[in-house]
């Protein structure tokens, strides 16, 4: 289940409630009852793992020879 992230507009704390997609947003604060507004988070997206690079899936300016440009790429690092 996602988490989202709520502001009070009384009291301006803010939390966390874990909610399924299909329930409603929560509409009052947990320490003052006052009206809530729901806010944007980052999204938790993370590619983890050798398989995604492993399938061609490398940056265009990679080469078979590793450079000094290509110290972050995992290509260069396996070779």
């Amino acid at each position: 289940m996602p988490m989202y992230e709520y502001q009070c507009e009384s009291c301006g704390i803010v939390f966390e409630a874990r909610q399924k997609f299909s329930d409603a947003p929560l509409e009052s604060c947990r320490e003052c009852a006052g009206k809530v507004q729901k806010l944007i988070s980052r999204a938790g997206f993370a590619l983890k793992g050798g398989g995604w690079y492993d399938q061609g899936y490398t940056a265009p300016s990679c080469s078979s020879t590793p450079s000094a440009s290509c110290a972050g790429c995992p290509k260069a690092s396996n070779g």
